[in-house]
């Protein structure tokens, strides 16, 4: 009778743990997926913003500036008649981001699957942006090298490096001993940098909206996760 009836409970304790673990692992499940999609729509977005004309240029939050070293010399420049072929080439910078980023979406894509439950748990407890730093700590350098031939590609046809040439002529010779280092610039990688700077800015502003407002969270799983 006793063997009989430790059996029972040996079973029944089982059955409990057994649809424990099962519940667990479903919630789990669901929080990976959910912030996984949370991702997914904030990525989305934060490219569509940034993609369309003037998404960089008229964005201040993200606009690409000249680099610094020409930006020390940039008041200066602007006084000595320089001021449009500075803005041409300012934007065209702006021009190749907003072009270029629409191929983020895949390069994101990919990044995002890699995410764990661990991952998920700390970015659902996490700071405001937590999904964005996660995402920039874990992607950035693979993302760097992915995007450049991307954005060397599209500052060829905006035209970002005939823009450039035409200021560094223009000013050597018209400053033929004042220049320096002014043009010593890795123009691509300077473009590229500030391109994805500017993608994890706005993916931020999207990850704070789905996390702080309601009609955000446009799917069934996303108002599960962060209800």
């Amino acid at each position: 009778m006793k063997s009989g009836y430790w059996k029972i409970m040996v079973i029944v304790v089982g059955m409990v743990l057994f649809s424990v673990c099962s519940a667990s692992a479903q919630l789990e499940s669901e929080l990976t997926d959910g912030l996984k999609e949370a991702l997914k729509i904030g990525t989305e977005n934060a490219v569509k913003l940034v993609s369309q004309e003037d998404g960089f240029y008229k964005n201040e939050l993200i606009k690409i500036l000249l680099p610094e070293n020409l930006r020390k010399a940039e008041d200066i420049l602007k006084k000595a008649g320089f001021e449009a072929v500075i803005d041409e080439f300012e934007l065209s910078m702006n021009r190749a981001a907003e072009k270029a980023a629409v191929s983020a979406v895949s390069l994101f894509g990919d990044a995002i699957t890699q995410m764990t439950i661990d991952d998920a748990l700390n970015i659902l407890n996490g700071k405001e942006n937590e999904a964005t730093l996660y995402f920039q700590e874990k992607t950035s350098a693979a993302l760097t090298t992915a995007f450049q031939p991307i954005i060397q590609t599209a500052m060829n046809d905006v035209g970002v490096t005939n823009a450039y040439q035409s200021l560094q002529k223009q000013v050597t010779s018209a400053l033929p001993l004042g220049v320096g280092d002014m043009f010593d610039i890795d123009l691509s990688a300077y473009v590229t940098e500030k391109a994805l700077d500017g993608l994890f800015t706005m993916l931020a502003v999207e990850e704070k909206k789905i996390r702080e407002d309601p009609q955000a969270r446009v799917t069934e799983l996303l108002q599960k996760v962060f209800k």
